[in-house]
């Protein structure tokens, strides 16, 4: 495949490293320093793009594809609130976008045995439960899209709670979460990929689930296998569709 890569930080060299490796070819590069210079005949040609930029660029982005019929994997999060527009234009203008919060395949099967830990749990109202997501201290938006992507997994399943509520450590903010309200608490680390617990505790235990990145590699390959499956499709898409853990 011919890919244009939108955003080129730490993530975006992984996926160009990743692509290259499974034989694809990188045909430009879209960061902060020419992104106002790209122009629809600057990615016709391509094949795919994928965007790990910032929330506030990843929807420009998708625009400039859609106006190019540029299929799009989104891995930027952050921008969420728009996702009910952004899958309207899509099928209206027949276009093809992948998004998610997480492309590893680890975080994917996570996600898949947390809403059976919590349809599992939900009948034991003893437990409560809450999420807590730690980062490196350069993630711009908290909490994470994958911590989000978890707690809605549990509110699906579990019958006392109706939305979760975030607390972010060193805010100054104190959030004390009501008894129908998840919480799902944010840290910040230096260079932490991504780690994210579930706990559930009751008065006489505790269960944990647990999901600790060692590296940003296994959310770069699964971008770059994310576009493979995109190719030749039309419609919107969470990266949840390319996991079949039912069969």
């Amino acid at each position: 495949m011919k890919i244009v890569l939108l955003g080129y930080g730490k993530m975006g060299q992984l996926i160009e490293r990743f692509a290259l490796k499974r034989g694809h070819e990188v045909v430009l590069i879209v960061d902060e320093q020419n992104r106002e210079s790209i122009e629809l005949e600057d990615i016709e040609d391509a094949d795919v793009a994928i965007d790990f930029s910032t929330p506030h660029a990843a929807l420009d982005n998708i625009s400039l594809c859609f106006e190019a019929n540029l299929p799009i994997v989104v891995g930027t999060t952050g921008w969420y609130e728009n996702l009910e527009e952004v899958k309207q234009i899509t099928l209206s203008s027949d276009q093809s976008l992948l998004y998610g919060s997480n492309f590893s395949i680890g975080v994917n099967v996570f996600f898949h045995i947390n809403k059976m830990l919590a349809k599992a749990i939900n009948p034991y109202k003893q437990y409560d439960v809450q999420v807590e997501e730690i980062h490196h201290i350069h993630k711009l938006d908290a909490p994470s899209g994958t911590a989000i992507t978890i707690a809605e997994g549990i509110l699906g399943e579990v019958d006392q709670k109706n939305t979760w509520v975030n607390s972010v450590e060193g805010s100054g903010e104190e959030v004390i979460a009501k008894p129908d309200e998840l919480l799902i608490e944010s840290l910040r680390i230096e260079e932490v990929p991504g780690t994210h617990t579930v706990l559930y505790s009751s008065e006489v235990d505790q269960i944990e689930f647990k999901h600790t990145a060692h590296s940003r590699e296994g959310f770069a390959l699964g971008a770059v296998i994310a576009a493979e499956w995109l190719q030749g499709k039309k419609g919107f898409f969470q990266v949840t569709e390319m996991f079949d853990f039912n069969s």
